[in-house]
């Protein structure tokens, strides 16, 4: 029986290894910083009880200052790129993604599609935000000869609607922002959808210089 066990622990080992989300970090001058990267549904429905329905990549984000001194941490100077494409974005507030008001766009048709298939995925504005637009920017013309796309928009109507449930883990798990000299972790949500992990490149610029990380 000793060494069923043993084979036991070292295939739960391997599995574990397995299944470890991706991680990666870097210094500068005034912070360290270790991002663990969560790219799929799965995972991220595992940490925040919803899979965003795909539309998002979310990284699990921890900043130490160094030397006890105070620094200020904002989440737009995160910014998360990928080499697929060039596409890059700031991070999504809760709202944005989950707030009353939001405008969801969806497409229908056959052939070519949208703006011709090019460009970033749709993101909806929140209110004031204004109208949506692809990430990485917009394709001269709708559709092509291959077919043609119909485009739909709903707006939530807001006050009458109730609150979605995912905004309030949101905001609960979201990185803070505030000058500090403790570690601060917390939570950033990229609307880059489904990318390949080697494709992907967090980018830091605050305190202390810039800085690149990539994730195994």
């Amino acid at each position: 029986m000793k060494w069923m066990w043993i084979v036991l622990v070292a295939v739960t080992a391997v599995f574990a290894a397995e299944h470890k989300p991706p991680a990666g970090s870097g210094e500068n001058e005034s912070v360290d910083i270790a991002a663990t990267l969560y790219a799929d549904r799965d995972s991220i429905r595992g940490i925040l009880g919803s899979d965003l329905d795909g539309n998002y990549i979310v990284l699990d984000v921890r900043v130490t200052p160094k030397y006890e001194k105070e620094v200020s941490i904002e989440r737009d100077q995160f910014v998360l790129r990928t080499d697929k494409d060039g596409e890059k974005s700031t991070p999504f507030t809760p709202s944005q993604i989950a707030g009353r008001g939001v405008l969801v766009v969806s497409e229908s048709g056959s052939g070519g599609g949208f703006m011709g298939d090019r460009g970033g995925p749709m993101i909806g504005g929140y209110p004031g935000g204004g109208m949506p637009g692809r990430l990485g920017g917009e394709s001269p013309g709708v559709g092509n000869a291959a077919g043609e796309t119909t485009t739909q928009s709903k707006a939530n109507s807001g006050s009458k609607d109730k609150e979605d449930p995912i905004l309030k883990v949101l905001r609960q798990k979201m990185l803070p922002e505030k000058k500090t000299d403790q570690p601060i972790a917390g939570l950033l949500y990229f609307p880059l959808g489904k990318q390949k992990v080697k494709h992907l490149e967090l980018l830091y610029d605050g305190p202390g210089g810039k800085i690149s990380m990539r994730f195994k």
